[in-house]
């Protein structure tokens, strides 16, 4: 039996508020994190993260566009970090994947594990948000396994006419 943790409960106008900002920056990838409280069972608000891969400063994928990859800058990575120590903390990192389908991708799968493969490289669900030219068109939810040394698929939201 799998060991993860429960999905987090993203409220529909969170969620809609990510589909939103995924279309703002379509055809780029948007990114960003949802914080809640340290100690509950979902998330309330919403962290926009500007997308610096044009700067080529993604970790494995310095070659890659906007289009097909996010990175933080060097800001938004010390906020995102600052918050895990409050009582709000990052608690799910989203980004958007603008082909349309919502999976966590072999380059999004190295990014989100720590270095020496031992667990998630920040204590926090992964969403990604499919969209395409015409609508969002799913999110996934994903958790790190124990048992599985990955990251699993937990939730599956349905898309919107964005």
């Amino acid at each position: 039996m799998a060991n993860f943790g429960e999905p987090l409960e993203i409220p529909s106008e969170i969620l809609l508020a990510v589909y939103l900002e995924a279309r703002a920056a379509f055809p780029a990838e948007c990114c960003g994190w949802l914080t809640g409280p340290a100690h509950g069972g979902g998330v309330d608000a919403v962290r926009p993260a500007a997308n610096d891969q044009g700067s080529g400063a993604h970790p494995t994928a310095a070659e890659r566009t906007a289009e097909t990859a996010y990175v933080f800058n060097s800001t938004d990575l010390l906020e995102l970090n600052g918050s895990l120590d409050s009582d709000t903390p990052a608690r799910i990192i989203y980004h958007s994947h603008p082909n349309g389908r919502a999976y966590l991708s072999d380059t999004d799968r190295t990014v989100a594990t720590s270095p020496w493969g031992d667990g998630p490289a920040y204590p926090v669900q992964q969403l990604v948000v499919g969209i395409n030219g015409d609508r969002v068109i799913e999110a996934a939810l994903f958790d790190w396994d124990e048992d599985a040394v990955g990251f699993v698929e937990m939730a599956r939201f349905a898309g919107a006419d964005i």
